[in-house]
């Protein structure tokens, strides 16, 4: 089985075409995280866990989901991992977060995909953006192989710069850059409340016909990125910037049971 969090959908797109090759189902934790459900799951081939990169991490909305959920079935379990620049040490904090769940790390791979993280960085414009996810179609297609085949991802080497980026940077990351603070609506907002559904932490709600952050952002920019008529927006940083939605879908089939279709 293959869970799969995804705030503007790269790593739902990369989930579910892996899901596609190696016959499997992809699962959205969308629900599951917002509705605080750890629920058992349980899987007869393997797990594979796909999610952005945050910080050169795992998001921590969903290390936490995973620690809390019970993971039934196969011991085995994959991570890849979407980015606009790398994943520095992914790798090494995910192997301990198997281990502390008793499954054996198979490894984490990463996929290069266009970045959306406008509170940051600079999204690409739509061509730029289908170009970027031509170039990772045959790596995905790659990951997807071993992943089928039961071999490890072997992952990238890890840096000096990288165990910092992915240690120390990461641990001052999320306390002094992801919160809510700058996120503001324009008056272009319809009142749509389309921010609000997407949110999975629940952490928008719509007050006389506006939408009010609380405290507990991820940083995932669905809101900024989903929202119809651009009208929210991040500090200064966004302002002119492209928002960005993954161009590409793809539908996986559904297999029941977990089994492939025979």
């Amino acid at each position: 089985m293959i869970l799969y969090f995804s705030g503007t959908g790269n790593s739902a797109y990369t989930a579910k075409r892996i899901g596609r090759e190696i016959q499997d189902e992809a699962l959205d934790l969308f629900d599951k995280i917002r509705n605080h459900d750890h629920s058992a799951l349980s899987s007869k081939r393997l797990w594979v866990v796909a999610a952005p990169t945050y910080a050169w991490r795992i998001p921590r909305v969903v290390s936490d989901w995973l620690m809390k959920t019970e993971l039934e079935g196969a011991r085995d379990i994959y991570f890849v991992l979407t980015c606009g620049g790398g994943i520095g040490n992914a790798g090494a904090y995910l192997k301990r977060l198997s281990e502390a769940k008793g499954l054996r790390y198979r490894g984490c791979a990463e996929v290069r995909m266009p970045e959306n993280y406008i509170a940051l960085y600079d999204a690409p414009g739509r061509e730029e953006a289908l170009a970027l996810i031509d170039k990772a179609e045959a790596p995905i297609s790659a990951i997807a192989r071993r992943i089928g085949e039961g071999a490890v991802l072997p992952g990238p080497s890890a840096t000096f710069k990288d165990k910092i980026q992915s240690g120390l940077v990461n641990d001052v990351f999320y306390p002094v850059v992801v919160h809510a603070s700058k996120f503001r609506v324009t008056g272009a907002c319809i009142s749509c409340g389309k921010c609000e559904a997407v949110c999975p932490l629940s952490n928008i709600r719509m007050e006389n016909g506006r939408p009010r952050w609380g405290k507990r952002c991820t940083h995932c920019m669905a809101c900024i990125c989903r929202c119809p008529k651009e009208a929210i927006e991040y500090g200064k940083h966004s302002e002119g910037q492209p928002r960005y939605v993954c161009p590409k879908t793809v539908e996986a089939p559904v297999y029941k049971n977990n089994e492939a279709a025979q």
